[in-house]
This record gives structure tokens, C-alpha cells and sequence, in this order.
């Protein structure tokens, strides 16, 4: 699976927050984007999911040489793309099991049904791994869950539902160091030739657990800077001014801008 963003610009409120994006994800890679808050990070993995409060102004994202423009969040959820949002919502009167179970029967075909023996214990299995307790199942969805549950249970739909793109938006955010421990271990663990990772985050604490091929500096809403982990430990020591000023980069023209909430999957 291949997912490749072009020369992509994005708006809303009349506000650009990407500029001319450009980036490629092949199965197998695990690539992480950095940058100051506000720079278009979240807006990138918000668009590619398909947050019906973005316009794309110009460009594309193709996921193996398809166009998914004109998909929606469903669509696009069923041809392989994840995200594991910053701020999981809650959906009370909806189970966990219930959520998992139904999108994991949507992508099967009519005929098809799901095998609940197996999908129970691929469940309980997730649950474990996790550390999320018992009675996840009944519980529902984020409703009452600590930041870093939160966290967890969307890294366990990521299992369930076996992602061919996923994005990780500021997963690490209000984990504390055995969260952070877990959840890095077990993203990890799912790393294979079939999957493509974007990992978007501010902090290198996450990237010692969760190894990046590629690490990218965004800002001003799009890629300035391109390596590997001696650029992550750079930014860990300087920051970013030093790639603004290497890049030419006026701070008067870095408008930071946050929408907040992320479109649900199914």
C-alpha cells in the first residue's frame, strides 16, 4: 500500500494551513513528522481521514495511484486508512465491543459475516496487551476514560481493525512513562511490511520506543526538512529555530491555526 500526498493545499475559515504538502508513505515505513503547534500536522492526517471541515484547494492524495478526494470518512476507512485522533471523543450508549465489532464487519463483504468466537478473543487478546482492564468491552466508548485510556483503546481499534495507513496524532500526549511504554510496544509489534505509520509528535520520547525511517520537520504548512534520527535529537537539544533560520523562515509569516476535533472512524 502506497499513500501519496501532491503539492497538497488546504483550507478552512478562508485560513491556508497546508502550502504545497508533499509526502509519500510505502507499506513497511514508519515516518514521523515534527514541528511547532499550529503548523498543519494535525490538518494533514485530519485531511487524508477525510474531516468534512477541510478544503482542499489544490493537489491530491492518492492511495495506490487512486484519488481518494471524493471518498468519505467511511470509504476511506474501509480502503485501509486509520487514525488514532489527539482528542478521542466519547460516545456514550455505544460499547466498545459494539463500535469495534460493527466497523470491523463493514469491511467484509455482504456475504460474509463476522466469526464472533474469533473476534471476541482477538479482542480480550488487544485488551491485554494494552493493559486496559476487564470489562473494556461493555464499557463505553471513551465515556469516562482517563487521557491515557483514551490513548490505549484507539491503539487497540488500530489492532482490531489492521490498518494499511495510520496515523498516530500526538498519541504519546498525557501518557505517563508506563502508557507510554505500552502503547509504543504494542505499535511496534504491528509494524510490518503491509504497514504504512505516520507518526505525528512533538516529543522524542515517543520516537525511543516507536523507531521512525524518515523524520520530517513541518511548518508553515509543509515539509522544510527531511532525516533520520540525528535530526530528532537536534530538535530535542535547539528546537526549531534553527531550521527556521536555515530555511529562511520569518516567524510574521507562521500563522498557527487548530480546528480541535477529528472525524469518528467506522
Amino acid at each position: 500500500m502506497t499513500l501519496e500526498i501532491k503539492d497538497l493545499y488546504v483550507s478552512i475559515e478562508d485560513n491556508q494551513i497546508l502550502k504545497g504538502l508533499n509526502l509519500t508513505v510505502n507499506g513497511g515505513e514508519t515516518h514521523a513528522i515534527m514541528g511547532p503547534n499550529g503548523t498543519g500536522k494535525s490538518t494533514l492526517a485530519q485531511i487524508c481521514m477525510g474531516h468534512p471541515s477541510y478544503r482542499v484547494d489544490s493537489g491530491d492524495i492518492l492511495l495506490n495511484g487512486e484519488s481518494i478526494l471524493d471518498k468519505s470518512v467511511d470509504e476511506r476507512s474501509r480502503m485501509g486508512i486509520f487514525l488514532a485522533m489527539q482528542n478521542p471523543i466519547e460516545v456514550p450508549g455505544v460499547t466498545n465491543f459494539d463500535f469495534v465489532k460493527a466497523a470491523m464487519q463493514k469491511r467484509l463483504s455482504k456475504d460474509e459475516h463476522l466469526r464472533i468466537g474469533k473476534f471476541i478473543l482477538k479482542f480480550e487478546k488487544a485488551a491485554q496487551d494494552l493493559k486496559m482492564g476487564q470489562g473494556l468491552a461493555h464499557r463505553f466508548l471513551n465515556q469516562g476514560f482517563s487521557g491515557g485510556e483514551k490513548k490505549r483503546n484507539e491503539i487497540l481499534q488500530m489492532k482490531m481493525l489492521n490498518p494499511s495507513i495510520a496515523f498516530l496524532d500526538e498519541i504519546d500526549s498525557g501518557l505517563d512513562v508506563d502508557a507510554l511504554k505500552i502503547v509504543g510496544e504494542n505499535v511496534t509489534q504491528l509494524k510490518s511490511e503491509n504497514l504504512g505509520l505516520v507518526l505525528i509528535t512533538h516529543y522524542q520520547r515517543l520516537l525511543d520506543y516507536i523507531t521512525p525511517d524518515y523524520v520530517h520537520i513541518m511548518i508553515n504548512g509543509k515539509i522544510v526538512k527531511t532525516g533520520k534520527d540525528e535530526l530528532i535529537k537536534r530538535i530535542d537539544q535547539e528546537g526549531y529555530d534553527w531550521v527556521k533560520k536555515e530555511m529562511g523562515i520569518d516567524d510574521e509569516d507562521v500563522k498557527p491555526f487548530s480546528l480541535g476535533t477529528c472525524p469518528a472512524k467506522n
